[in-house]
């Protein structure tokens, strides 16, 4: 055993003992690498970019959406959240926006407001990428006449567009030339045994577009 001892003045004062062995790492040693474990899981790279697409009216309902993760998990959720984002984004001129602790791109046209939402660290030029990617094939599939009504009757092509952007979170694909291409081809190449299923899609689609437009 050794003595710890402090001066003061000219005497020696113990202030107390500890094993010879013993070295104890200053605090902020601990603190500094938990802090760098966290960052390195948090900032580790990831296919998985995008959480989920909206497209809501100029009320706020919802004419798609598609999530890619169970941030929110029920439809409830999802809702409250289209909503929270419709009242905090629709009358603003910015394009990015932190909300709930996501990152939300975003822009409208005439009746129509696009969102892609990725997690609070993720890059928004990516995200952005994305937007622009769906928008501009939207806008060469409809004729640049990107509105709501427009946009009920090419349902099928919309899902098909961003089938083609991204599958899962993860972005395939970011311009819009391709995109239109892909969609066209496989609008054209239906197989036979499927077009019953493909009449089915149209059906649903029409119920769809005159539900909303009620």
């Amino acid at each position: 055993m050794v003595e710890r001892t402090r001066a003061r003045g000219r005497g020696l004062r113990t202030i107390g003992r500890r094993p010879a062995n013993s070295v104890r790492p200053p605090l902020f040693l601990h603190v500094g690498i938990a802090v760098k474990k966290m960052e390195a899981l948090i900032l580790e790279p990831s296919l998985y970019t995008v959480k989920a697409i909206l497209i809501l009216d100029n009320d706020g309902d919802r004419l798609f959406t598609k999530y890619y993760d169970d941030t929110y998990p029920t439809v409830k959720e999802q809702k409250a959240f289209e909503k929270n984002i419709f009242n905090k984004t629709h009358r603003t001129d910015s394009e990015i926006a932190l909300l709930e602790g996501l990152t939300v791109v975003y822009k409208s046209s005439i009746d129509l407001y696009f969102y892609v939402i990725g997690s609070s660290y993720e890059n928004e030029l990516m995200l952005m990428a994305v937007l622009n990617c769906l928008f501009d094939s939207l806008s060469q599939m409809l004729r640049k006449n990107v509105e709501k009504r427009a946009l009920l009757e090419n349902m099928e092509g919309l899902f098909l567009a961003v089938d083609e952007i991204v599958d899962g979170g993860v972005i395939l694909e970011s311009d819009p030339q391709q995109v239109v291409h892909r969609v066209a081809v496989r609008g054209e190449d239906v197989p036979l045994t499927e077009q019953t299923v493909s009449q089915v899609l149209q059906s649903a689609k029409e119920q769809i577009k005159w539900s909303l437009l009620r």
